[in-house]
């Protein structure tokens, strides 16, 4: 649900959305904290169906009402033209020429589609591949950290963030992803390692959420987002679909450090990509990047 709520968010007009973004993540950050045990709570008094009756009850009650209030929201400012609403002056729609807009557009699906394979292959398999590595039920442990660890990036982020440009966000979550991967490989089966492993892909993860989000309205601006993001979150899906099986092949094929060392050369091409972007943004020059500008005001 995260790819519609940030198009709603740029949609409706907020003045600070990759602010509004960062905010969201965090909240909803909290999600699988607040619920996993609320859940356990109701499982001690209630059938399973009659959990899953309550939760759709929620939704339908809750949730359904206040979509329904944004989406009426949302089309009254579609009818609000672009000079009414303004320009925020953190948007940064740079108009990039179209050569380089399309390499910026097709290294951004890249990265993007890197990420969702690898998160997608460690979280599925993440307990049995703790146990696999000689972690023992240890692994089971280890693996509750990625959560706060998600969380406390995005707070971090939000606190200390602000002024940080979203590409170079999207090079440091790669970059911890690959590095946590790293870590487990180096130190495996020593237990703080793993701990440094799970940490560093809870950072990693929260902070792609976030850029998952703001950076196709960094490089591009508010026009077109719906559509840029939404491919963004298929390139990002498609290869989160077979990651897991892909895993789960290479891992009976080879060794279990084997096919982990094919992860972290498929993280390191996602850090790569944002690098190349960031090139390609430097290279652009401080006119075609002006944070704020219109396209006109940059040719």
């Amino acid at each position: 649900l995260y790819s519609a709520a940030f198009v709603l968010i740029v949609q409706v007009g907020v003045p600070r959305p990759q602010r509004s973004i960062t905010h969201l993540t965090l909240i909803a950050g909290f999600a699988s904290t607040l619920f996993w045990p609320l859940t356990s709570a109701l499982h001690a008094h209630l059938t399973w169906r009659e959990v899953y009756l309550l939760f759709a009850a929620l939704n339908l009650g809750l949730c359904l009402p206040i979509h329904a209030w944004l989406m009426r929201l949302s089309r009254r400012h579609a009818t609000v033209t672009p000079h009414e609403r303004g320009s925020a002056p953190d948007e940064a729609g740079m108009p990039l020429d179209a050569r380089r807009g399309r390499a910026a557009f097709l290294l951004m699906l890249a990265g993007f589609a890197t990420e969702g394979f690898v998160l997608s292959a460690i979280l599925i398999h993440m307990v049995p591949l703790t146990a696999a590595l000689g972690l023992g039920t240890a692994g089971l442990f280890v693996s509750t950290l990625f959560g706060p660890a998600q969380v406390a990036s995005r707070l971090i982020n939000m606190l200390f963030g602000g002024r940080l440009q979203q590409t170079h966000l999207a090079v440091i979550a790669a970059s911890l992803l690959t590095a946590g991967l790293c870590a487990l490989l180096l130190t495996t089966p020593w237990l703080p390692g793993a701990f440094v492993f799970v940490f560093l892909f809870g950072l990693g993860s929260g902070l792609t959420s976030i850029v998952g989000g703001t950076l196709p309205l960094e490089l591009f601006g508010r026009e077109g987002y719906g559509a840029r993001l939404g491919w963004a979150s298929a390139a990002r899906q498609f290869t989160s679909a077979f990651a897991p099986f892909a895993l789960a092949f290479m891992m009976a094929r080879t060794s279990v450090a084997n096919s982990l060392w094919v992860l972290v050369v498929v993280a390191a091409s996602g850090v790569i990509a944002f690098l190349a972007i960031a090139l390609l943004r430097r290279r652009g020059g401080p006119a075609a990047f002006a944070i704020g500008g219109s396209a006109e005001e940059a040719t």
